[in-house]
């Protein structure tokens, strides 16, 4: 018989031998500078931290700092953080890094072949993915928006997809000027540009003003194109709930930015992101003095109960080489 060879291949790089990817294993770094920090300060650091679920595998390699890191957890929307805190501030910087290993697999929930997470929602979840967030009214201008495009539908996917559409054809991804990446839905629907953030935001407005649950992620992408990279931002999507289907995918900035993905985009997530944490107007653990969190994929940090925002951000990932047996 021929001697088979191996070959040390990117997973990405897996795809073109199968011509679809539905996973992606790689390493993820998380680092995090905090600068400046005036002696004899109280600090407190809050952290996310990726956990797995239904579609990512994680792993925690390594989680260190210049401060001891206690592993915490956010009861709202189920939230894992790493928190550090010092009395007294002896050192200007404090850093940290944590390593991930993860296997991000690929959501599809519609076309051709769905696979959705069996759940059901109890009355408390549905409740609380069906009311308003600080940015992200379900009454008024998106609530009426709603009503238009909804027109005629009476199926809560039929309705969820008229409001995709909605906003995949209303809205421009566009960072320029003020006032975007907060998701904030009046601003959404008056300028109608923004990142990931606004886009979500006014689908879920949206939806929830129909009475259709939509909850909101978030995390880092990853480029399809590059085997390792740092990452410069996060990324950010969201789900719908259907009775007797569970919670569907959605990812509309991705979709407008590639316009031949729109279906997909609508029930589908692809492996390149690894979410950290879920929900808006978050209360960390333990309790942050300042207000709550807008969304949290970046660190808070508190100086004597003020936010302090002098913390400089270090993201990046690489693909894990699979081997391949080849005759």
């Amino acid at each position: 018989m021929p001697r088979k060879l191996c070959v040390l291949l990117p997973l990405f790089a897996l795809a073109v031998f199968s011509f679809a990817q539905d996973s992606r294993h790689l390493t993820f770094h998380y680092g995090l500078t905090v600068k400046n920090l005036p002696a004899g300060k109280k600090v407190r650091i809050w952290i996310p931290a990726a956990q797995s679920d239904a579609y990512q595998e994680v792993k925690i390699v390594s989680a260190k700092g210049d401060l001891p890191l206690k592993e915490t957890h956010e009861s709202r929307f189920g939230n894992d953080i790493y928190f550090a805190e010092a009395t007294s501030t002896t050192q200007p910087e404090l850093h940290f890094d944590v390593e991930y290993d993860v296997v991000r697999h690929e959501r599809v929930a519609q076309n051709p072949v769905p696979h959705v997470t069996a759940t059901a929602l109890t009355n408390k979840e549905r409740q609380e993915d069906l009311q308003p967030d600080a940015l992200v009214p379900i009454t008024g201008l998106p609530a009426d928006l709603a009503v238009k495009v909804t027109e005629g539908k009476t199926q809560p996917v039929d309705k969820a997809r008229a409001i995709y559409d909605y906003v995949f054809t209303t809205m421009k991804y566009d960072k320029t000027g003020t006032g975007w990446g907060h998701g904030d839905v009046l601003y959404a629907c008056d300028a109608k540009k923004g990142n990931c953030t606004d886009f979500h935001s006014l689908f879920i407005a949206m939806a929830r003003s129909q009475g259709i649950p939509a909850r909101f992620e978030i995390g880092f992408p990853l480029p399809p194109d590059k085997h390792s990279a740092e990452i410069a931002g996060y990324h950010c999507w969201s789900d719908f709930y259907i009775d007797g289907k569970g919670w569907i995918p959605v990812d509309i900035s991705e979709a407008w930015k590639h316009p031949e993905k729109r279906d997909y985009f609508f029930g589908s997530h692809d492996v390149n992101r690894v979410q950290f944490s879920m929900g808006r107007d978050l209360r960390l653990n333990p309790p942050q003095d300042g207000k709550a969190l807008n969304y949290f994929v970046y660190p808070y940090v508190e100086v004597d109960g003020q936010e302090y925002a002098n913390v400089s951000l270090a993201f990046s990932f690489a693909d894990v080489a699979a081997t391949v047996a080849v005759k």
